[in-house]
């Protein structure tokens, strides 16, 4: 007998699910098993009501059967594979080749937007079986290349389909999304910053973590926010590996070429910006993949939130193991963090007084980590501004972010040609046996950066980033190796400190 197939997910990953359906006499009982969770058995009533407003009749006792039975099942993704194995069962209609269905029902027989649609798309694709899902999923699965889908809004049209009544068309390949980007603000409309707005760019080209440091007032979220214009849009592979994420999390948005922009808030708890919980989510540092984490006030999080992001800063990647299971998220994020000097934020200014004793500057500085400094590229000091700079009303200062934008892209671009066929996006994502090979140093580069790391006190992964962030300005300056200056000017981003 030809299975009927549904989905359940673990991480962002789809996982088939073979919905077996038993009917025998008796009085009248619907019994799921195979590790369902409550949203799952609650889909005994909606199935049965969406049944019996097809005048479908339904009586004796029902098994239903989802296997494996030892893999657990959770969400609403099983309402309409459920419903038709019973509605097959009764003899309504004959399954003639295999398909995954998903969904959930309404007591009318609607069909209702449920999350996973992209990895039940990439599912579907894998095994080559056609999937119905949603009519409001129809828009993303239609992003995802080589599938034959269709969009349903009813039950009912679902069965006129599998019996041959009225057959549905198929989901037409939607062309690759492209949003004009309006940056708000704009790297012209922040005053001076001509270091920070460098940074900023060298960032935004390499995908290289970065800090800034400044008294309050000085511009450091204003700049933080400014990254969103000058970051290249996503390709279509990285756009898939987002909306993969964001579909398991079941996130209502406009899809997108940009790439994504996430907010924490220092109050954030751990399970929320790591993952994890009873069905194993993803969280903010996942959410953020291919995109920007932005973490204002970074002292003021606790320290083992912090310390938790070592591990996915490093490896790209975040494990979240609890007792349900195990799920790996994808988090390839530039991590933008912003602090001030101290705690009353006025440590080294020019005009303010710092009222913070030694011993609380101190306290203060122990709040971040060494290792978590060490996993930030770029450390940015940011000046307050001189008075007439404050008081200028001129319309621009410097270049605007669409110039800016068209700089980051083409080394991009570069980068993309010169690591692509690796697997690699960016120079930020590049493994260690890569970096110490296929820079391309000059050969004055070795003993000026040897005198230099005795001087800084560098780690191995320090070293490293700051290997990777000189051949991102090298790629800026369209040179094909790294230069002596380019390691000067590298190295200068990582005297930064928050005391």
């Amino acid at each position: 007998m030809i299975p009927i197939l549904g989905v359940t997910l673990r991480g962002i990953q789809a996982l088939k699910v073979e919905v077996e359906v038993e009917v025998t006499g008796g009085l009248f009982y619907i019994a799921v098993v195979g590790l369902p969770d409550a949203a799952v058995r609650e889909s005994r009533e909606r199935v049965r009501a969406a049944l019996r407003s097809l005048k479908i009749p339904i009586r004796g006792r029902i098994a239903v059967n989802l296997a494996p039975a030892d893999c657990p099942k959770e969400g609403a993704l099983l309402d309409l594979p459920i419903a038709l194995g019973i509605a097959r069962r009764l003899g309504v209609f004959v399954m003639k080749k295999p398909a995954l269905f998903m969904g959930e029902l309404s007591l009318d027989g609607r069909l209702r937007k449920t999350r996973g649609a992209v990895p039940a798309a990439l599912l579907a694709k894998r095994l080559g079986i056609p999937l119905f899902v949603p009519q409001e999923n129809s828009f993303e699965v239609a992003l995802v290349p080589g599938i034959e889908a269709y969009g349903i809004t009813t039950l009912r049209q679902l069965l006129h389909h599998l019996t041959g009544r009225k057959k549905l068309s198929p989901i037409k390949k939607n062309p690759f999304p492209e949003v004009p980007v309006t940056p708000d603000p704009d790297l012209s409309d922040i005053k001076g910053q001509a270091t920070a707005k460098r940074a900023l760019e060298i960032a935004a080209a390499g995908h290289h973590n970065i800090l800034f440091v400044g008294s309050p007032g000085s511009g450091k979220t204003m700049l933080a926010r400014a990254m969103r214009g000058i970051l290249p849009p996503l390709s279509h592979k990285e756009l898939l590996e987002t909306l993969q994420i964001r579909s398991t999390a079941g996130l209502d948005s406009e899809i997108t070429s940009q790439p994504p922009f996430r907010t924490v808030h220092p109050t954030a708890s751990t399970v929320s910006v790591c993952g994890g919980g009873a069905s194993l989510r993803p969280g903010e540092v996942s959410l953020a993949h291919r995109g920007v984490l932005f973490l204002d006030e970074f002292t003021e999080f606790r320290r083992d939130m912090l310390e938790a992001l070592r591990q996915p800063l490093e490896d790209g990647e975040i494990v979240v193991s609890r007792a349900v299971g195990r799920a790996i998220f994808p988090c390839r994020v530039l991590l933008i963090a912003v602090c001030n000097p101290c705690r009353c934020g006025w440590h080294g200014d020019p005009v303010e007084s710092c009222i913070c004793s030694s011993y609380e500057r101190e306290r203060y500085r122990r709040k971040l980590s060494g290792p978590i400094l060490d996993r930030i590229d770029l450390h940015v000091a940011i000046p307050r501004l001189l008075p007439r700079e404050l008081v200028s009303f001129r319309e621009k200062q410097g270049e605007t972010s669409a110039t800016v934008r068209k700089r980051v892209c083409k080394a991009r671009e570069r980068q993309w040609r010169r690591w692509g066929n690796m697997g690699y996006f960016n120079n930020a994502e590049l493994p260690e046996r890569i970096v110490r090979r296929g820079l391309r140093l000059n050969s004055d580069v070795r003993p000026f950066l040897l005198n230099m790391v005795d001087r800084l006190r560098l780690s191995g992964r320090g070293i490293s980033r700051v290997l990777k962030v000189a051949r991102t300005i090298a790629d800026l300056d369209e040179s094909s190796s790294v230069k002596a200056q380019h390691i000067a000017e590298a190295l200068a981003y990582r005297k930064g400190s928050i005391a």
